[in-house]
């Protein structure tokens, strides 16, 4: 090989790894039901099959009571299940008209970090917001996060949330 082959596979591969260690840089929060408060539970707005609890450290939850930007170190967790279906495959929904919990399907951490959103393109950037996605059982997901990325960058106003105002409450 070349040394400007070489040095090309060897920036490749430290470009691999950096973006690896970034998708990885949140960890799951394991103590997140004893230690976050569940602050919100409802039928998930952009997936019609799903139901998400959403839980937030006190961080996350003393700042937007008291109306400030949530800091480095806020931590927002969602449990994402499935909906239960009938032998057609219909979402139930209860005599509220909400659907039915069944099973978790996957549980999403969206947590601040210092300068953690300076390595994304503009349309992605959620101010220094990032998430990650795991498994009930704490192992991560090899999900496309980009997807979260691009779905909460428009809410700026909320500060990437779509739960702020239930936050504060």
């Amino acid at each position: 090989m070349t040394r400007k082959g070489y040095a090309f596979a060897l920036g490749l591969v430290l470009a691999a790894g950096m973006a690896s260690a970034d998708e990885e840089r949140i960890s799951f929060p394991r103590d997140y039901k004893t230690q976050f408060e569940n602050y919100l539970s409802l039928d998930r707005v952009q997936n019609p099959d799903q139901i998400i609890r959403l839980f937030a450290n006190d961080v996350a939850i003393e700042a937007a009571k008291q109306g400030r930007e949530l800091p480095v170190g806020s931590v927002i967790v969602g449990e994402v299940y499935k909906a239960k279906k009938d032998d057609d495959g219909n979402v139930v929904t209860s005599s509220l008209g909400r659907r039915v919990r069944d099973k978790l399907a996957a549980v999403a951490v969206m947590e601040k970090g210092e300068g953690w959103g300076e390595k994304f393109p503009e349309e992605l950037q959620n101010d220094d917001w990032d998430f990650a996605i795991f498994a009930s059982d704490g192992e991560r997901l090899n999900k496309d996060l980009n997807t979260c990325r691009s779905c909460h960058a428009p809410l700026a106003k909320t500060q990437h949330l779509f739960s702020l105002e239930h936050l504060a409450q």
